[in-house]
Parts: C-alpha cells; sequence; structure tokens
C-alpha cells in the first residue's frame, strides 16, 4: 500500500501541522521522528535540549495513538533511517516542514535532498515560520511573513489513515539494535539513547521548563489571559521577567506551537480586551517580537556562514587572535567578579533561562571588556539557553558583539545595569548567596570593601566572591575604540550597503519602518527567543 512518510523534526504538534496536513490529503502516512547521532554531537546540542525534545515527542506520540496512529521515533542518520523505510516498504513522497537550522542540520538536509532525487521521492517541505527560502529582495519580505501568519491553519482531514512501519524495521525484543527504534512507550518498549550515549553532557537544569504541547497551551493561556499586562515594562527587569514574559520560547523552537496559532491567538486576544486594558499593549508588543523572530531567521536561511564567521567580513580578525581562555572559564563558571553578571549565570545554570536584556549583557560583558570571540561564547550560551532557535542566536551573538557591520555598538555596564533593574538587590541575593548579607551600598562592587568590612560580613573577596576580571571602565573604553576605528575605514564602511541591502530590516508591524537602518529598535536586542 502507497503511503506518505511524514518526517517530523522540530514541529512536535498535531495543530496546524502542514506537512502531516498535506500528506493525509493523499492517503495513509507514516511518522516519523528521528534521533540522529551526528546532529546530537554538534557543539551547541546539550541533554536539557534532547530531554525536551523527548518529553514533546512522546506526548505527541500519545496524541496520535488516540487517533489510532503513532510516531515512530527512529535512531540512526536520516539518509540511512530513510533508505532502510525506503527498501523495506517504499514510499513516493516525503513530508517536512522547512528548517533553518544550525549547520550541521543545513548539511544534513542537502543530503536528504539529495537522496529523494536518486531516490525518485518528492520530499514536499512546507514552511512553518515567516521565512522565506531563497529569497531574493528582503523588499518582500515583510509582506510574506503577514500573508504566512494570516493564511488559514493547516486542518488534519477527518478520518486520517496511518501506515503500519514495515514489520523487517520492528525490534522483536529490547535487545534490538541502535538504529533500529524509537523511545519508551512508543512503539515497543525500547529506550531512545541515553543522552550521554550521544555525548551529551550529563547536567542539564534542575527548574528548566517542562517540553510537550500541554504544558506550551498552558503557557499561553496564562499569558493571554493575565500575564501579558505585565509584559510592556516588565521584561527588562531579570526580577520580573520570569513571569511577565510569555515563556513560550522553547514550545516554538521546537515546533509544540505553530508560529500562525501563536499569532492568530494572540491578535484575537487583543481583539476583545477593552481600549486601555495593559494586556492590549503588551501583546502588541510581543506580536512585533514574533515578526522580529522570523526576521532573525531569515538572516540565517539567507547566509548560513554566519554560524561561523563574521556577517560583515571587514571584522575578521577583530577578535579571533585574542582569546583568553581564563576569562571565558571565570565568565562561564559565575566568577567574572560583576554580580549581576554571576546571577544571571546562576539562574540560567538552574533554569535554562534568562530574559532577553541580561542575555544582552552576558554577551556584551564577554564581547568588550572580556574582549572574548562571539563563536565559543555563543556554543555555550547555545547550550545553556532552552529555548536556541540558531538562526535568532547567531544573528544576535554578532549584534551584540559589534560584527554586523550594520547596527549601533550595544555596550552593557553591569553595574548600571543592576542599578537600574536590580536597585534593591533582591536578583543578585536571590542567586548569589555569598553576598545576601552585604549592605545595599557594596553589593554591586563589593570589591572595594574595605578588609575590615569584609571580616564584619563574612566575605572574602577573591574567595567566596571573585574580584573582576579587568578594570571595567578601562577595558570597555579600549574595546569600544578598537571597534570604532575599524568601523571608521572606509573599505569597511562602503561594505556595509550591500549588507543593508540583504540582511537590513524593511517595515514592522504596526507601520513602524526602518528601511536602510539595520536592525534598530528595542525589540532587536533580544537573544534568541527570551521574550
Amino acid at each position: 500500500m502507497s503511503y506518505g512518510l511524514v518526517w517530523f523534526k522540530r514541529d512536535f504538534r498535531l495543530a496546524d501541522h502542514g506537512a502531516l496536513a498535506a500528506a493525509a490529503r493523499h492517503g495513509p502516512v507514516l511518522c516519523v521522528a528521528i534521533v540522529e547521532p551526528s546532529l546530537w554531537a554538534q557543539p551547541d546540542a546539550a541533554r536539557q535540549h534532547y530531554a525536551f525534545m523527548l518529553e514533546s515527542a512522546r506526548e505527541l506520540h500519545a496524541a496520535l495513538r488516540r487517533l489510532g496512529g503513532r510516531l515512530h521515533l527512529m535512531v540512526g542518520e536520516a539518509v540511512a533511517v530513510l533508505d532502510r523505510l525506503h527498501a523495506a516498504a517504499p514510499f513516493a513522497a516525503l513530508y517536512s516542514h522547512e528548517e533553518t537550522g544550525n549547520g550541521a542540520s543545513y548539511a544534513r538536509d542537502r543530503a536528504v535532498a539529495a537522496w529523494c532525487r536518486a531516490r525518485g521521492v518528492r520530499w514536499h517541505e512546507v514552511p512553518q515560520f515567516g521565512v522565506v527560502r531563497r529569497l531574493a529582495d528582503r523588499d518582500r519580505w515583510q509582506a510574506a511573513w503577514e500573508a504566512q501568519v494570516a493564511a488559514p491553519q493547516a486542518l488534519l482531514p477527518a478520518g486520517l489513515s496511518f501506515a503500519m512501519l514495515p514489520a523487517a524495521l520492528q525490534p522483536a525484543d529490547a535487545a534490538a539494535g541502535p538504529t533500529d527504534c524509537v523511545a519508551e512507550g512508543a512503539i515497543v518498549a525500547v529506550r531512545a539513547p541515553e543522552a550521554i550515549v550521544l555525548g551529551l553532557d550529563p547536567f542539564q537544569p534542575p527548574r528548566r521548563q517542562q517540553g510537550g504541547r500541554r504544558a506550551a497551551l498552558d503557557a499561553l493561556a496564562s499569558f493571554l489571559d493575565a500575564r501579558s499586562g505585565q509584559y510592556r515594562g516588565g521584561i527588562s527587569s531579570p526580577l520580573k521577567a520570569p513571569t511577565a514574559c510569555s515563556r513560550l520560547s522553547p514550545y516554538l523552537a521546537w515546533g509544540c506551537l505553530s508560529l500562525r496559532e501563536l499569532v492568530q491567538a494572540t491578535r484575537a486576544r487583543i481583539a476583545e480586551l477593552p481600549e486601555g486594558d495593559r494586556r492590549r499593549a503588551g501583546l502588541s508588543a510581543f506580536v512585533s517580537r514574533l515578526y522580529w523572530h522570523c526576521h532573525f531567521i531569515q538572516k540565517l536561511e539567507s547566509e548560513p556562514a554566519l554560524e561561523f564567521r563574521n556577517l560583515h567580513r571587514g571584522y575578521d580578525g577583530l577578535r579571533e587572535a585574542e582569546w583568553n581562555p581564563a576569562h571565558f572559564a571565570a565568565l562561564v563558571a559565575g566568577r567574572s567578579g560583576w554580580p549581576l553578571v554571576d546571577a544571571c549565570v546562576a539562574m540560567l545554570r538552574e533554569t535554562g533561562w534568562i530574559n532577553f536584556r541580561m542575555r544582552a549583557m552576558l554577551v556584551s560583558v564577554a564581547a568588550y571588556p572580556l574582549w572574548l570571540h562571539w563563536c565559543e561564547v555563543g556554543l555555550w550560551l547555545a547550550r545553556a539557553f532552552l529555548d536556541y532557535e540558531p538562526g535568532i542566536h547567531w544573528s544576535q551573538m554578532q549584534m551584540q558583539s559589534g560584527t554586523t557591520g550594520i547596527n549601533t555598538t550595544r555596550v552593557y555596564n553591569p553595574i548600571k545595569q543592576a542599578r537600574d533593574h536590580d536597585p534593591q538587590g533582591v536578583f543578585v541575593r536571590r542567586w548569589l548567596p555569598a553576598l545576601r548579607r552585604l549592605p545595599d551600598e557594596w553589593l554591586f562592587e563589593p570589591w572595594r570593601m574595605p578588609p575590615s568590612l569584609q571580616a564584619r560580613y563574612g566575605v572574602r573577596v577573591g574567595e567566596d566572591i571573585a574580584e573582576p576580571l579587568v578594570d571595567l571602565e578601562t577595558a570597555t573604553r579600549l574595546a569600544k575604540a578598537r571597534v570604532h576605528a575599524l568601523r571608521a575605514r572606509p573599505e569597511v564602511h562602503a561594505a556595509k550597503a550591500a549588507i543593508v541591502e540583504r540582511h537590513g530590516s524593511r517595515k514592522r508591524p504596526e507601520g513602524r519602518r526602518g528601511r536602510g537602518r539595520g536592525d534598530a529598535g528595542p525589540a532587536a536586542i533580544q537573544l534568541d527567543l527570551g521574550f
């Protein structure tokens, strides 16, 4: 019997699943997800990502079971798995959503496309975000985004039918080989590979968000109904942001929610709320950030190399030869010496999430006073962020580091940020127990305390708490001078126009225009989806 193979990648849902709906219109479907060892071996992959994915896959499997189907979570490289499936029971069409992922997933998709051509299999890739493949003109992008999010959601046909996994691929017992089958509770009692077997670090944040559509819908409902009232004004504060922000970012990154259903649900809620309701303003700002979400992913879609090299090649050599491993190790360990920075690292390690302003501050501190190249810092943060989305992540890493050539230099002073956003020191004291006894006047610059006061408060600078790695004012001034001197060179300035033409913003929701100005605006300073 002919069937369509539906490949779930980062789209663990049934609602508004364009690939599944398209396949189901043509006959029985076989639903698979693939644990690809080569992708999980990449330096941007983390155990928390894998655990979140499995939680989402198991919940999707349960939803498919209620419809009479199942999710077959295969283990192996994508081409090898597809080849085995095709050999056991040939299929003429492969369905999936388009993915704009890291370099490894891009290479994988190219290999899959070549395999499909060689086997005569037609691969139907359905857009999932407002990202345009092979975009020729950035001026057309905004209209394409609006058309994508405004289109009717994909509906599954009545009487959805499922194909059976070929008998040759069903393991007889738990001793089946590692390329045969899935996740616990899916098709047989064979466990998915343990994270450590895939080379993933055993650590994951103990208080991270849980995967799956039910948790996504709960977060969406609470945001639309109540929490959005604190969105404007709350998302910059490390204290307020955990509840003021939508907290939907990992569910969008892993496809537990579709972008379209998220935009449509938000706009519908805005229409229901009376004028003057704080939630209206918050939800309108949220829609703007969903637009920026796709704007940044489009950059990686149009220029995949920005994951690995400076977007503006005139900045090559700026930091590469001056890598300081001691500075990097101290930053990752939460021992930079600047309390707000170290508190953010502590929260990130515990929860897998911090808000966008604190993300921007971390990268700014790494790039300017610590003079660290964005690549290694970016890999650390990719693993640390549960909501890691490559397109946004690498665009923002470069923007915050000053290597795009089209953005204003953004440098965040961690002492000023602490005074502005944590004036009573509640956040710092929460995440840095060693500082809890310090009075406010010493909290954000504890290294300035005389030894007598250190003894009084039971704190030893350099031991219980770190001293700053560099003099903040001096190091920042020198870093900015180096970046600005390079930016002022005629050949570097001349190359800016081409980057604006290819990647610069054009038009934003609510009629805000920005052609030719790079990516100006408050939404552009977020990293990943920490909104």
